[in-house]
């Protein structure tokens, strides 16, 4: 039998043995916590920059040109390149020491996110006031969407050839939208006395934007006409041309600084910019790595990956190809250098919520301001439709993590027979690479205001960072 420990050599024990979570705020010190901030300003503008997929895609590569990257397509020379896919993905390479062969580091993560997108015959009016038809996009509770200030983004494509760009409603004295929604004296039972998910109807999240008439009394549509008549004399856009547009409705105005303590950034859009951005500073700030570093940012994701946009599509084997050829190289080398490859899933997870605790497992669940989040396995039930990474590549990521001093927890999305979620991991993992989830924790997922702690913000960056220039593997 073993003598009782003193309590110093019981504290020491506890520190050795015990996952003891780490509140970033504690460990940092003022440069880190300067750097925190300094990022998480860089980071709002970039989620004004990029609310939707295609301006998401523009800003990158902006930001990729400036800092010297060069256009994959024209086969321009160069070690740091970009390549754009139909305006709605994007991939940033930077080319390391090793031959391919040996495998890449790849950073995935997704730009699109849950809105509301224009129907292709959107315009109607109804009781003197003109509307837009909508279907929305991804996972949403409608109701978020009611009685807010919105805004318009997108693009219409004319038979004269023209690329009509729209973004209305983000400017100091643009108009905004709305979906307008019936006041309490009224709702009770059409809206307070039925379920959620039946009060509020899909076909009714109908965006308001006009009332003036057009013509005498007699005029037929004439609300309608003055609307049309004000695209066609402001936009050159007739009602057809709507037919061949993508115009998305997002809540109007900035990301802000959330909290009397400016901790937390508030916004739309943050699953999954919040990664996206952070794979896009940490491959601009990668140079001369060991292997090849690549951040690859796709759409769709938000409604199954399906599209050839998406995780699902060719593109990341179409890259292979090409930067193989680039380097002198058969393509029929790529199948080698995705199974050599290590992959991280950018994707975000949701932070406990303190007023739902029951819908968490809290010895499992994310916590705000406790780091990056590592997602063993995805899916729901039991493990349906999963990723799950293996043993041997987390304890990997937790060696160079801790070595760097980037703090992380590990993290899974609800109860078991909660719900649960997927990611684009499981549609990467079918090329045999390694790959994991690994993102930021939000609250407020997939509503007009997601949050996140600027912290964890500034972690999700940094293990991205040190994934991609880790030595070995």
């Amino acid at each position: 039998m073993t003598a009782p420990l003193d309590k110093e050599s019981l504290e020491e024990l506890r520190k050795r043995l015990l996952v003891t979570p780490k509140l970033v705020w504690d460990q940092a010190d003022d440069t880190e916590r300067a750097a925190m901030t300094a990022y998480a300003e860089r980071y709002k503008q970039f989620l004004n920059r990029a609310k939707t997929e295609r301006e998401a895609v523009k800003e990158i590569e902006r930001q990729a040109q400036a800092a010297g990257f060069v256009d994959l397509a024209r086969q321009e020379p160069g070690t740091r390149v970009f390549y754009s896919y139909k305006g709605k993905t994007i991939a940033l390479v930077v080319e390391g020491r090793r031959p391919l062969s040996d495998g890449i580091r790849l950073v995935a993560a997704h730009i699109d996110s849950p809105r509301l997108d224009l129907k292709q015959n959107p315009v109607y009016e109804d009781t003197d006031l003109v509307f837009l038809k909508t279907h929305y996009y991804g996972g949403i509770k409608k109701y978020q969407w009611l009685a807010r200030p919105l805004a318009l983004h997108g693009v219409v494509l004319t038979l004269d050839g023209r690329t009509v760009e729209l973004r209305v409603g983000e400017e100091p004295g643009d108009p905004v939208f709305t979906v307008v929604d019936l006041p309490p004296h009224l709702g009770r039972k059409v809206q307070m006395e039925k379920k959620v998910s039946e009060a509020f109807e899909g076909e009714k999240l109908n965006v308001l934007v006009g009332s003036l008439p057009l013509g005498d009394p007699d005029t037929k549509e004439r609300f309608k006409l003055a609307f049309l008549k004000f695209l066609e004399d402001q936009y050159g856009i007739i009602e057809e041309d709507l037919v061949s547009a993508e115009m998305e409705v997002v809540p109007a105005g900035p990301a802000v600084d959330l909290g009397w303590d400016r901790s937390l950034v508030g916004g739309y859009g943050q699953d999954d910019r919040s990664c996206a951005y952070a794979a896009l500073e940490a491959v601009l700030e990668t140079r001369d790595p060991e292997h090849t570093c690549l951040a690859l940012f796709y759409d769709k994701e938000e409604i199954g990956s399906d599209g050839n946009t998406s995780a699902k599509s060719c593109l990341l084997e179409e890259l292979v190809e090409q930067l193989l050829e680039r380097q002198g190289q058969s393509p029929l080398l790529r199948r080698r250098v995705l199974m050599a490859s290590r992959a991280i899933s950018a994707d975000v997870s949701g932070g406990i919520d303190p007023d739902y605790p029951e819908v968490h497992e809290k010895r499992n669940a994310a916590k705000l301001g406790y780091g990056v989040c590592l997602t063993k396995f995805t899916g729901h039930g039991g493990k349906y439709a999963a990723n799950d990474a293996h043993a041997e590549y987390l304890v990997w990521l937790r060696r160079i993590f801790n070595e760097a001093g980037v703090l992380w927890q590990a993290s899974h999305l609800g109860k078991v027979d909660e719900g649960g979620g997927g990611t684009i991991a499981k549609y990467l993992a079918v090329h045999g690479l390694e790959i994991i989830d690994c993102g930021t924790p939000l609250l407020s997922m997939h509503s007009p205001l997601e949050v996140a702690s600027k912290a964890d913000l500034y972690m999700t960056y940094k293990a991205y960072k040190t994934f991609f220039t880790a030595p070995g593997g």
